[in-house]
Parts: structure tokens; sequence; C-alpha cells
């Protein structure tokens, strides 16, 4: 439940997937995210870029969220998240 909530920071070539999700807080938090929301198949459905701390957000067609450090969501979908993922 905790997610990266109260990491000092995280590398830039990790992120966390969250199955069965379709939103999440940044209470806690230290760091800005990207937020990456995922549909049923894998596919990108929605990307929240730079959200701050104290925040919730959510996509009600996702079915999967990845977090990663603000700034690093393109790096990890052009890498092939959405292939990594369905995997």
């Amino acid at each position: 439940m905790r997610g990266l909530a109260w990491l000092d920071a995280l590398p830039e070539d990790y992120a966390l997937l969250f199955r069965r999700c379709r939103s999440v807080h940044t209470y806690g938090m230290r760091f800005d995210l990207d937020v990456v929301f995922l549909d049923p198949q894998g596919a990108v459905v929605r990307v929240a870029r730079d959200v701050p701390r104290r925040r919730h957000v959510r996509e009600r067609g996702a079915r999967s969220v990845v977090e990663t450090r603000a700034g690093e969501a393109d790096r990890f979908i052009a890498a092939g998240l959405e292939d990594a993922v369905r995997r």
C-alpha cells in the first residue's frame, strides 16, 4: 500500500508497476512522479507528468499503473514498457 512513499529518491532506471490499479496518490512522497496509466492490454492510456506531492491521480480506463521519477516516463515507454507489462 505504500509504493514509493517515504523513499528519499528513486534511481532513474527504476519504476514500480501496480497491477489491477487505476489510481495512485503521492502523499508521503519526497519527489515528483511521472505516472503511466495502462489499459487491460498494457497499452498506454495516459501519462500524468511531474505529479507533485500530496496529489491523487486516476484514470478510469486504466487497469495498471507505473510510477517512476518525474521526467522518466518517456524513456520507459520508448524502451518497450507496454511489451514488458504484457509479459
